[in-house]
């Protein structure tokens, strides 16, 4: 039987939002909330939290452990280096990626990418390029014969960093396939349900304390029909909506458009 390991890389000296994975979230850490989402998923296998070496990330430790979730330490910074050794000590076949800044992933998402990438011979499998979901629903799938490669070619520093753009941004090498939401829309640039600013916490602890105390699993589908309801909860981080990494890396992406990205 094929071995999925789920790594959820997180950390407490986030750049923009220190301590952001701690923020509380209906009497939890939003890490733990967002953990529990992704355990709720069918097919993550074993769910790890890969955090770093660092300090400041005994107490990220300290809280997996006391909530009984497994977490494995390793390099601060190179972030593809943390998640292969994480792969290695946990022997999965495939390792699936959700970044600790999304605590509003619908496990359905997740069981869906994953589905394609069984159903298919690709060695990479994400919802991600092109994106269409509301930014803060990303899922990656790699098997680990593609993430060994990626963790023994990779030189340059955002590649490192961000775990996956040497798999991605070398089509011709490995067998890429990517999942569009299923509704039509594209609403990657437009809703933000990610975190990395104080708006950012603001609107998702809205949506937690509009949703969570009737169903603490809600999905998508209740989010979108929340802002649908209440536009008023958009504008909150609407002026982030559409910001992300890859703009500090357009010079060197050749796989991602300029209108893929938004500066502040």
């Amino acid at each position: 039987m094929t071995a999925v390991v789920t790594i959820v890389q997180a950390r407490a000296l986030s750049t923009r939002l220190p301590g952001k994975i701690f923020l509380p979230l209906m009497g939890e850490a939003l890490l733990i909330r967002m953990v529990e989402r992704v355990q709720a998923a069918r097919l993550v296998g074993t769910v790890v939290v890969a955090t770093s070496t660092h300090p400041s990330d005994d107490k990220t430790h300290e809280l997996c452990r006391a909530h009984g979730i497994r977490c494995y330490r390793g390099h601060p910074v190179d972030l593809l280096d943390r998640h292969y050794q994480c792969a290695k000590v946990y022997a999965g076949d495939v390792t699936l990626k959700v970044p600790s800044d999304c605590p509003l992933i619908d496990p359905s998402v997740i069981d869906r990418v994953i589905e394609v990438y069984f159903a298919s011979n690709a060695d990479y499998v994400s919802n991600l390029h092109p994106a269409s979901y509301p930014d803060g629903q990303d899922v990656e799938v790699v098997g680990f014969a593609t993430l060994e490669k990626a963790w023994n070619e990779a030189a340059r520093d955002f590649e490192r960093e961000h775990t996956t753009p040497y798999i991605w941004e070398h089509p011709q090498r490995f067998r890429i396939l990517n999942v569009k939401w299923e509704t039509g829309r594209d609403l990657s640039m437009s809703h933000r349900l990610t975190i990395d600013y104080p708006e950012d916490y603001e609107l998702i602890r809205a949506i937690y304390e509009e949703l969570f105390p009737q169903d603490s699993c809600f999905d998508l589908g209740k989010i979108m029909d929340l802002l649908e309801r209440k536009p008023q909860l958009c504008a909150i981080n609407a002026r982030y909506a559409g910001v992300n990494w890859y703009r500090h890396h357009l010079d060197s992406l050749k796989t991602i458009r300029p209108d893929q990205t938004k500066s502040i």
